[in-house]
């Protein structure tokens, strides 16, 4: 079952939800890019420039596109909230978001040297314990 599957919200409102959201966090820039097939929201919040893709591919009904969107706002008040409770850190929350110089995402700079690293199979779960001397 995706999450708001049956949401009459439309697809600008839940924009509008989204800049609201992120302004009244102090966000100083906000838009909305559109391509053929994903969306990006971007904005300025924390001095960091974050950016979201949303695949939207055509294929895809009204309906769904709408429970995307939905989606989308949920996330970024849950990585806000995590912030607020200091669950962690604005950084460890939109970390893979965070535009870097050039304008490719954290994540789009570490995609592949992390599925490379993980090729092995011997990443640990939990950090070896320090040796003391």
């Amino acid at each position: 079952m995706a999450f708001a599957e049956y949401t009459k919200v439309a697809e600008s409102k839940t924009q509008h939800d989204i800049d609201v959201l992120v302004t009244k966090r102090g966000a100083t820039t906000f838009a909305v890019f559109r391509e053929p097939e994903s969306t990006m929201v971007a904005f300025r919040l924390n001095d960091r420039n974050i950016r979201f893709t949303l695949a939207l591919p055509k294929k895809l009904s009204d309906q769904a596109r709408r429970s995307r969107w939905r989606a989308l706002l949920l996330v970024i008040k849950a990585k806000l909230e995590s912030v607020d409770a200091g669950i962690e850190t604005f950084e460890e929350s939109f970390l893979p978001h965070i535009v870097m110089p050039g304008g490719k995402t954290v994540y789009e700079h570490i995609k592949q040297p992390l599925a490379i690293n993980y090729q092995g199979g011997n990443v640990p779960l939990l950090p070896a314990p320090e040796r003391k001397s």
